[in-house]
């Protein structure tokens, strides 16, 4: 972008409500320009050439052909960044592995409208500084999952983690932002059933990790769940923070739990990637890893140092691979990463390392 060129964006919506609220938010931001609306994906496909807008916000469910359709189509040849408006639907990952940067939640009052125009005017200025990454095969369903997820977990040498008992006293921790989803995906389906005990921060709008967690859990080989106050780290378990609460690992004895508490957020986030981070630093005294992945600002990049300095291995997603080369950035800049990846080779990186332990 252009400093000091408005980002120009496309509402992409079939209800004339929902582009009234966004049109007239979204154009009261001064760095915001609406240059224009659709009605449905065809009329998106007419309208997107015609008027080169920077942004596209999308609705999911529209009728005739949906968002998730129209992106596996039409985002291979045309790389607009597309930001999913969406309610709470499982099919907004879908969209995410069909080349959708990011997503925010429709409000359902209208108290939270106003949250839901800054969430969305705030995703519209990260996406304008974007890298559209369009997923080179179809998202994987239902029937497919278990297949598709055997077959990555197995280009993995076999062996690499049943041979050494250090492993059972390795804790690992994961954070990413914008682009984030897909991109922890394609970390966590190359990795096995027994890999050691995972944390992951994803920055994700309320009632969605849950979801999220279970999407994981269907396509890789580990168990992962939403983490849940208390919950005891083990190998074989990765947890992913619940959105709007801050995860932090506790030590008792010898044994790891997650902390996930209210609170301030860290580093504007909650949860955040540093609040994950710092804690591992603090308390966590057996062997370390910490993962940071592609995302707009500096969330977990201080963390990740603070982990580096104790002793733990830590990785950052490359420049080329991520969507957004914010967090990785600072956390390389400052001397937090150990090794850079891109996006299919983190999971090499760690299982490389672990069996050096």
């Amino acid at each position: 972008m252009i400093p000091g060129k408005k980002i120009r964006v496309l509402v992409v919506d079939d209800s004339l409500l929902a582009r009234s609220m966004i049109t007239k938010g979204l154009s009261a931001h001064p760095r915001i320009e609406i240059v224009g609306f659709a009605i449905n994906t065809l009329d998106a496909r007419r309208k997107i050439p015609a008027l080169n807008p920077d942004v596209v916000t999308m609705d999911v469910e529209m009728p005739g052909q949906n968002g998730i359709d129209f992106l596996k189509e039409y985002l291979p040849t045309h790389p607009v960044p597309v930001i999913l408006v969406s309610s709470l639907n499982l099919k907004v990952f879908d969209a995410l592995a069909a080349g959708a940067v990011d997503f925010v939640r429709k409000p359902t009052t209208d108290d939270t409208q106003a949250a839901f125009i800054t969430a969305l005017a705030q995703k519209v200025l990260v996406a304008s500084m974007s890298r559209v990454r369009v997923a080179p095969r179809p998202s994987p369903v239902s029937g497919a999952s278990s297949a598709a997820a055997a077959a990555a977990a197995s280009t993995a040498p076999a062996g690499l983690l049943g041979a050494s008992p250090a492993l059972n006293s390795v804790v690992i921790g994961l954070g990413a932002s914008t682009g984030g989803t897909e991109a922890t995906l394609e970390v966590m389906k190359r990795l096995p059933a027994d890999i050691p005990p995972m944390v992951i921060v994803q920055h994700m709008p309320k009632g969605f990790t849950e979801m999220y967690a279970n999407r994981l859990n269907n396509l890789c080989q580990m168990e992962v769940r939403e983490a849940k106050n208390g919950d005891e780290l083990r190998r074989g378990l990765a947890l992913v923070a619940p959105a709007d609460l801050q995860a932090r690992i506790v030590r008792i004895g010898d044994k790891y739990t997650v902390s996930c508490m209210p609170g301030e957020k860290v580093s504007g986030h909650r949860p955040s990637v540093d609040a994950l981070f710092q804690s591992m630093s603090e308390v966590v005294r057996c062997k370390m890893v910490g993962i940071i992945m592609t995302g707009m600002g500096q969330d977990g990049a201080a963390g990740l140092l603070a982990m580096r300095r104790k002793g733990a291995y830590t990785i950052g997603q490359d420049q080329e691979s991520s969507v957004v080369y914010g967090m990785p950035k600072v956390a390389h800049d400052i001397g937090a990463v150990c090794t850079q990846a891109p996006c299919e080779g983190v999971a090499g990186v760690l299982l490389r390392h672990l069996k050096t332990l």
